[in-house]
């Protein structure tokens, strides 16, 4: 399943976010969002954990919780349209 993150701190790192779900399943893929043209993250990225199952447990666990600083927003990430 593939999750939304949003509101993360711009010092906030793949390394840091892979840990974090980590705790809930294997995590397969975590892809911050980076500006184009002047590469600053942009506070938000995708996390791919494999067991649909681990993926839910995460979002209800991670959802408002404080990391950095800031409340994270996490769910389940839309198709793009």
């Amino acid at each position: 399943m593939k999750i939304y993150v949003g509101n993360l701190s711009l010092e906030t790192g793949e390394s840091e976010v892979r840990e974090l779900f980590g705790q809930f399943g294997d995590v397969d893929d975590v892809n911050l969002i980076t500006d184009r043209e002047t590469g600053r993250p942009r506070g938000f990225g995708f996390v791919e954990i494999r067991n649909d199952q681990a993926a839910r447990e995460a979002i209800s666990s991670l959802d408002g919780k404080e990391v950095g600083g800031r409340q994270l927003k996490v769910s389940e990430a839309r198709a793009r349209t």
